[in-house]
């Protein structure tokens, strides 16, 4: 065993002598001794045996280190971030490693010969033969209240220029997903706003619901216009941002500041500039600061903007870090990377503080190809997708989702009554519309029936359509919805129906808000209301100049 003595000038040979036979007699006499003279020392010595080190010297004093053993480590290689140690015996998987400088890293490979340590930001100064230094603490970042608004890193640093969050509890990043039995079936909507989603894909409070498709098609739209709409609605956002670009996410802070939204949200920020260390950790901060909430009792909303990323940056640590790489040179962990964040999504019961924490994960595809590694395997751990498709984009629909393959497991267990009430009516008419449409391409001919079908299945597609900025209350999306299966919108051109809906939620909010009222209240439309409903969509109509009155009979 080697014992490294270090001290700023020469010591006597009396000194050496009585250094050995106390090393002897403590850790055997199979020792080889080395002594290094080191003037940045100052004064003292610090004596090191293995991977344990006393440190005496006159530096540690003044930079307020007591004289403790510590246990250190040996740098053997470094780069690309990744460095191999040799010591730091007993150190644990996911512990802090302090590299020096004021530089932390994470121990990752716990091999017999070395450990694997990836450095949480440019570790310039590291080279073979520094140390390293045990911290002797798992990963976890400072919370309180006062982190809803700003923007901070994977480790909890604020970005935004602010003050540092004083924490009133430190979170672990790595943390067990709740047990089955504290938690409780999905019965309270998540609403969106987004008529598509709520009315066919509806997600429930504690739901994991996947975003997916290919760039620019209007996932992170999909994830900010649900954020916008929490407003009022005592939820607690959390938006993770992953490997996109610097640009992007101020243009998406500018929009929930303007909007008033970064009042309820918290950013996590590991942008395409941060290191792939920080974007591997970016999501677990994200849930982390959501379980503190949760402990509140506080129902959360997190976004993973994306997924993609993610694994792509996991995939970059596991290959530096020479582990055995699978499909698409992915580690053969990359599932459980996903599934371990995701589970912690949940909706506990009341013993445990009836929270939730509701995950919206983003997939980018390629080329439509939801059968690749990463989208399949997230898909199979969520409760459901949004699909998102570049073909409907393309043809101007917005949001461009694909209500035939988009799915949600256990929504409409949390749906309102009243949204089941027109909703159903709904998905039957765009069924019925999607077949005709694909039937009605080859024939010219069609009989009235088919036609009138079709015509109804065009004017239901026409008011999915809906700005991504311009959330609906569930009464505002259940009237219009109404008027569309109950066949008030046949008499008008598909070009016009944006501008009639418009028209149409002012008139009820002015004139009949009390119908309004009466779905809020009462989370369904009962018998007076729908007669009431009726007649007002016929006022409406009646002194409309976008109703075609050539079709009227």
């Amino acid at each position: 065993m080697l014992v490294k003595i270090t001290s700023a000038s020469q010591l006597s040979s009396g000194q050496l002598e009585k250094i050995k036979k106390a090393a002897i007699k403590k850790y055997g006499s199979d020792l080889q001794f080395v002594e290094k003279i080191d003037e940045s020392v100052l004064g003292g010595l610090s004596i090191q045996v293995g991977s344990e080190m006393l440190d005496a010297t006159l530096r540690a004093k003044i930079e307020g280190k007591d004289l403790t053993k510590e246990s250190v480590g040996f740098v053997t290689t470094f780069g690309d971030g990744i460095a191999k140690v040799e010591g730091l015996d007993d150190v644990q998987a996911g512990e802090l490693i302090d590299l020096g400088n004021g530089k932390k890293g994470l121990a990752l490979n716990l091999d017999k010969k070395d450990i694997g340590i990836v450095a949480l930001d440019s570790a310039e100064h590291l080279h073979a033969g520094s140390i390293v230094r045990r911290t002797g603490t798992i990963l976890s970042l400072p919370v309180s209240d006062k982190i809803i608004g700003r923007t901070v890193d994977s480790l909890g640093v604020p970005l935004d220029g602010g003050e540092p969050i004083k924490a009133d509890k430190m979170m672990l990043l790595e943390r067990v997903a709740p047990g089955v039995m504290s938690r409780q079936s999905v019965t309270q909507p998540m609403q969106t706003g987004i008529k598509a989603i709520d009315a066919m894909i509806p997600i429930g409070r504690g739901q994991r619901e996947l975003i997916i498709g290919d760039r620019q098609t209007g996932k992170t739209s999909v994830a900010l216009g649900t954020i916008l709409n929490q407003k009022g609605q005592d939820v607690i956002c959390v938006y993770v941002c992953i490997g996109q670009k610097g640009s992007s996410l101020a243009q998406t802070r500018g929009i929930l500041e303007e909007r008033g939204a970064m009042d309820y949200t918290v950013i996590v920020s590991a942008t395409a500039s941060s290191t792939a260390a920080q974007q591997f950790l970016a999501p677990y901060a994200g849930v982390a600061i959501a379980e503190y909430f949760l402990g509140k009792g506080k129902d959360v909303l997190v976004v993973y903007d994306d997924l993609s990323k993610h694994a792509q940056a996991y995939r970059e640590i596991s290959l530096l870090l020479r582990r055995p790489s699978g499909r698409e040179a992915y580690p053969g962990d990359v599932f459980y990377l996903h599934s371990r964040l995701l589970e912690r999504a949940c909706r506990l019961n009341e013993k445990h503080g009836g929270g939730s924490i509701t995950a919206l994960p983003i997939i980018e595809t390629q080329a439509n190809d939801v059968s690749a590694y990463i989208p399949t395997n997230v898909i199979s751990i969520t409760d459901g997708q949004i699909y998102l498709e570049a073909d409907l984009f393309n043809k101007g629909m917005r949001p461009a989702i694909n209500v035939g393959l988009s799915v949600s497991r256990v929504g409409s267990a949390a749906q309102l009554k009243a949204m089941k009430q027109v909703a159903g009516t709904m998905k039957l008419e765009l069924a019925q519309f999607r077949e005709l449409e694909a039937f009605a391409q080859f024939s010219s001919d069609l009989d009235d029936k088919t036609k009138a079908q079709l015509e109804r299945g065009e004017r239901v597609n026409a008011i999915l359509k809906q700005g991504w900025d311009t959330p609906l209350s569930v009464a505002e999306q259940v009237v219009i919805i109404f008027a569309a299966v109950r066949g008030h919108l046949d008499k008008i051109d598909t070009n016009n129906i944006k501008e009639w809906e418009v028209a149409y939620l002012d008139f009820m909010r002015d004139e009949h808000a009390a119908i309004l009222e009466s779905i809020t209240k009462e989370a369904k439309i009962i018998e007076t209301t729908e007669a009431e409903l009726e007649a007002a969509v016929k006022e409406f109509n009646n002194n409309s100049a976008l109703v075609n009155s050539d079709n009227n009979g």
